[in-house]
C-alpha cells in the first residue's frame, strides 16, 4: 500500500466560506473525503494535516520521511515565499507534488511565484479538488515506475 501524506496551509481549514468564488464551496473536509475514496481505488493510506503555521508544516513534511511514499502539499500562500518548506521537501526525498485550488497563473502577479515547484514532480492548479485527486494519480504512477524525486 502506497502511503501518503496530505499537507494544506494557512487558510484552507475555512474552505467552503473563504472566497468560494475562487476556492469552491467544498469544505476540506469534504475535499479529505472525496481524496480518500480515490486513494481506496489507488491502494493508497492518505494521512490529512492542515496547520496555519509555517513551522508546523515543516514538522509535518520532515516526519514524513521513511514513512511516507509521497506528498501531496498544498502550501497556500507560503508557496510564494516558504524557502523553510520548500528546503523541507528537498531534504526528506519523497515525491512531492503541489497543488492549487485556483489558477494561481491568472490571478495577482505575487501568485503566479512558486519557491515549491522546484522541489515537486509535477504542480497542479485550477482544477478544483480535482487538482489533489490528479496529484494521487501523479504519485501512484512515479511510484509504479520506481521513481522517487525525479524532478
Amino acid at each position: 500500500m502506497i502511503k501518503i501524506q496530505v499537507i494544506n496551509g494557512p487558510n484552507l481549514n475555512l474552505l467552503g466560506i473563504r472566497e468560494p468564488d475562487i476556492y469552491g464551496t467544498l469544505t476540506l473536509k469534504e475535499i479529505n473525503a472525496m481524496l480518500r475514496k480515490k486513494g481506496d481505488e489507488l491502494n493508497m493510506h492518505l494521512d490529512f494535516f492542515q496547520s496555519n503555521h509555517e513551522g508546523d508544516i515543516i514538522d509535518k513534511i520532515q516526519d514524513c520521511y521513511g514513512k511516507m511514499d509521497g506528498i501531496v502539499i498544498n502550501p497556500g500562500a507560503y508557496t510564494h515565499y516558504s524557502i523553510a518548506i520548500r528546503d523541507a521537501i528537498a531534504a526528506v526525498g519523497i515525491i512531492a507534488v503541489e497543488v492549487h485550488l485556483s489558477d494561481i497563473n491568472s490571478r495577482e502577479d505575487f501568485r503566479k511565484i512558486s519557491v515549491i515547484k522546484s522541489v515537486c514532480v509535477k504542480q497542479i492548479w485550477g482544477k478544483g479538488a480535482d487538482s489533489y485527486t490528479e496529484a494521487l494519480e501523479v504519485i501512484a504512477n512515479k511510484v509504479s515506475e520506481g521513481k522517487s524525486t525525479d524532478l
